[in-house]
């Protein structure tokens, strides 16, 4: 069962389009992220759901009533902003608060409510918390209250807004963990935006890519990742090589493509579509894809030449950056359990030979007949 239902949902700024004709369903207890760069539409989409923003043409359904018209307190949506949005003025006990008091919920049912939220989102673990103010707080424990003020009112939906943006990266990591777990244990369906893919990988069940206010693929992260269907998905997601080729001839099963470079590959045709010699695809390869080899395997078969021009340490893995003899660029991800000793298999400019499984090349849909 959906939970929130977005039908053909258009919303305007003058005359740029922010969110362009999106349907969407979110499943019951079910994390989606709309993922995105800036300006994409995702925001006006979750602001869209909370009332914040109202469409021009389309409905919006929460469980099985349509919102349009209701008002933001009556449409059981809880929001967490990225700026936290907490009263200055107010005590922390008293933002978390705020809400029941608006919905004229009784002192002591109130007081109940705020203290087991408190132990929800792990603030009671800071004494005297309740009466501190926001300027008191850390980012991660100001974050942490405007959560708790957002499930205090137990809202049938979740929307967050970027809301570990403004944190480091370790904090925003340890936090992004703790939120899946207590969605998890609430199954409260969630909407979450970011315009980060890591973000989007680390929490959501689904994964909506946006672009130009329209759902460019909606997916599981592996269905994302994996299986991109266009240039945009493929690139926003991660990172890829990015190739054009013409399809040479079939045979065994595969296609014999040539890159507009002169590169020649082994490529496993697509499931979904037929293409023809002569046809010329758009293909990305990524990174985690790419052997190397010494350059005594350059007669293996579906081998490619290339030379080492740049070498990246991150730690668990090396990022090597290679030309090959037809002049394309790759990228190839080495797992550092290849590493000897703490030294590069490799140095930059050593020729090296270069392989990858003909399935692991991946057909965009951006696909031109002959």
């Amino acid at each position: 069962m959906a939970d929130i239902r977005l039908l053909n949902v258009t919303k305007r700024f003058g005359s740029v389009v922010a969110i362009d004709d999106i349907t969407l369903e979110v499943h019951s207890g079910e994390l989606v992220a709309l993922l995105g760069p800036s300006g994409c539409g995702k925001t006006t989409t979750m602001r869209s759901i909370a009332g914040l923003e109202r469409p021009e043409r389309g409905d919006i359904f929460i469980g099985n009533r349509a919102i349009q018209g209701v008002a933001i307190h009556k449409r059981e949506v809880g929001m967490v902003f990225q700026d936290y949005a907490l009263f200055p003025h107010l005590t922390i006990q008293e933002n978390i608060g705020f809400g029941l008091k608006m919905r004229k919920v009784p002192a002591r049912s109130a007081q109940s409510k705020v203290e087991e939220v408190l132990k929800l989102t792990r603030l009671a673990e800071l004494p005297g918390i309740g009466q501190r103010y926001p300027h008191q707080l850390s980012g991660g424990q100001r974050q942490r209250v405007a959560l708790a003020r957002a499930l205090v009112t137990e809202p049938k939906v979740l929307l967050l807004d970027e809301p570990f943006g403004a944190l480091d990266k370790k904090l925003r990591e340890r936090l992004q963990v703790e939120l899946r777990l207590l969605q998890q244990q609430l199954s409260i369906t969630t909407v979450f935006v970011t315009h980060d893919q890591e973000e989007a990988l680390t929490l959501a069940d689904r994964i909506a890519v946006m672009q130009g206010g329209r759902i460019e693929q909606i997916g599981t992260p592996s269905d994302i990742y994996e299986a991109p269907r266009s240039h945009f998905v493929a690139d926003f997601i991660g990172v890829s090589n990015f190739f054009e080729a013409q399809v040479e001839r079939a045979g065994n099963g595969g296609l014999h493509v040539n890159t507009t470079r002169g590169m020649s590959m082994w490529i496993a045709p697509p499931s979904d579509r037929s293409i023809r010699v002569g046809d010329t695809l758009q293909l990305a390869l990524r990174p985690e894809k790419v052997m190397l080899a010494p350059p005594e395997h350059q007669e293996r078969r579906h081998a490619h030449t290339a030379t080492i021009q740049h070498i990246v340490y991150l730690g668990t893995a090396t990022h090597y950056y290679l030309s090959t003899e037809a002049g394309e660029d790759i990228i190839a991800y080495v797992q550092n359990q290849d590493m000897t000793h703490g030294r590069h298999l490799f140095r930059v400019g050593d020729a090296v030979s270069l392989f990858w499984k003909p399935e692991n090349v991946l057909v965009l849909e951006e696909t031109c007949a002959a």
